[in-house]
């Protein structure tokens, strides 16, 4: 039986328990794309609350790439030095940094989430093809060399995420973005070999994933987010989630963060506890390889039966940790393993409470400062 609390080890890389930050978009930088101090205490506010593993937001591989003008970027060097901030300092709390590196696609070019509507100004966006989603401005149908352009877009960003000091890499193709609209023939209507048949619009995930498992190191685990399933009649579906899991595996990708739906407004997802956790579950038994399960994971001794019932090999929580940066530990308490989880001694006073915790006195130590 998997214990929530139990090490998850991906090639080099041991994550200290099952528990993982999902990648949130903050909608908090600045034009240049680097992070900020508001993602410095957003993302080790949850380090320090436990996590094993601490993901940024998608960060755009390119500036057309952002969903907003204030998204996270990672496309060009000198955006580093203020990732090497965030990451030097999650590895201080005890949390393996990891960053999603993503293209928006025809979803692009948006204002922050909670106002909705275009970026002003904004920027054309691109596409598989003409095709827009519900609401938004019709894309531009990109080129083949411009396919490729992403890939080696994406490329560097892996390589600049190295550098930057991420242990763990994820590529982004769920939730309706550019690699997601390639898999769907509800948005790629190509009729090249970027389209068409299973083999035509899986291909620049495949291509992608092969390129940046050569160019990062073999000791870095690399991650790639699916969306299951469309949830609409002729879309993406799970069994070609799991077909196309299997290739990715065959690549080198040592989990799938299995997810759904976010590339047609007309989907009908049957939203309740741990609804997405039935893909994981077809993931993991069909392709044979190892999966994040999200979704409405909420209570401690839920996300515990997942393990437990051999549904998933880790937990990636978010808007339960945007109510409770400390939820590792409250979870560490709930089941009693309270000694499972070591704590900031300036910390120690307040969780003592919640039984006894171990303390690591290698977390008091000083933190990069913020300049």
């Amino acid at each position: 039986m998997t214990d929530l609390f139990e090490p998850l080890t991906l090639r080099g890389v041991t994550l200290k328990n099952r528990i993982g930050v999902s990648p949130m978009c903050q909608y908090s930088c600045a034009e240049d794309g680097k992070p900020t101090a508001w993602h410095y205490q957003h993302l080790l506010s949850r380090a320090v609350g436990g996590a094993g593993l601490t993901i940024t937001e998608a960060a755009a591989v390119s500036p057309e790439g952002r969903i907003s003008p204030a998204d996270l970027g990672i496309w060009e060097d000198g955006q580093v030095p203020a990732h090497r901030m965030l990451t030097a300092g999650i590895a201080a709390m005890g949390s393996v940094p990891g960053i999603q590196i993503a293209h928006a696609g025809r979803k692009a070019s948006r204002l922050p989430a909670w106002e909705h509507g275009p970026a002003e100004p904004g920027w054309v966006t691109v596409a598989p093809s003409a095709v827009a989603f519900q609401g938004y401005a019709t894309p531009r149908a990109l080129g083949e060399a411009e396919i490729e352009g992403v890939i080696a877009d994406t490329v560097a960003a892996a390589r600049r995420s190295i550098e930057a000091g991420y242990r763990f890499i994820e590529l982004h193709a769920a939730h309706g973005y550019l690699m997601h609209q390639f898999l769907s023939p509800l948005s790629n209507q190509r009729n090249d070999g970027w389209g068409g048949d299973f083999d035509g619009r899986v291909r620049i995930v495949e291509e992608a994933t092969r390129a940046v498992r050569a160019a990062i190191p073999d000791e870095v685990p690399l991650c790639v987010r699916l969306s299951h399933t469309d949830w609409v009649e002729g879309g993406w579906t799970t069994a070609e989630t799991v077909a196309l899991s299997a290739r990715l595996k065959a690549l080198g990708v040592d989990m799938i963060d299995v997810t759904s739906g976010g590339l047609d407004a007309r989907q009908q997802i049957p939203v309740g506890p741990g609804y997405q956790v039935p893909g994981a579950v077809a993931v993991r038994e069909g392709a044979g390889v190892a999966v994040a399960a999200v979704g409405m994971i909420t209570e401690p001794e839920q996300a515990q039966a997942i393990l437990s019932e051999g549904k998933a090999d880790l937990i990636l929580l978010a808007r339960a940790l945007l109510r409770e940066p400390y939820w590792p530990i409250h979870a560490a308490a709930a089941l009693g393993r309270a000694e499972a989880l070591q704590v900031p001694p300036q910390y120690e006073r307040g969780l003592a409470t919640l039984g006894k915790m171990g303390r690591d006195a290698a977390l008091a130590v000083p933190l990069p400062g913020l300049g």
